[in-house]
């Protein structure tokens, strides 16, 4: 079963954005491996709180305007 896991900052994406995410990786899935893993493939995206997420020591932030 083909399976794409993202994170994602919560509210980073909007609803239409999201499903966007899913048809294009579940076209990807099916590009790479065939039409037959339509229905066995699985599209996750996690909401990471704001502030759960860093990379080098840093901690992200969603600049707020």
């Amino acid at each position: 079963m083909p399976f794409a896991n993202f994170k994602v900052p919560e509210r980073a994406l909007s609803a239409r954005q999201k499903e966007d995410l899913i048809h294009k990786t579940t076209a990807l899935f099916i590009e790479l491996f065939g039409g037959e893993v339509r229905p066995y493939t699985m599209v996750l995206i996690e909401e990471v709180a704001d502030g759960g997420y860093g990379r080098a020591d840093e901690v992200f932030t969603i600049p707020r305007d």
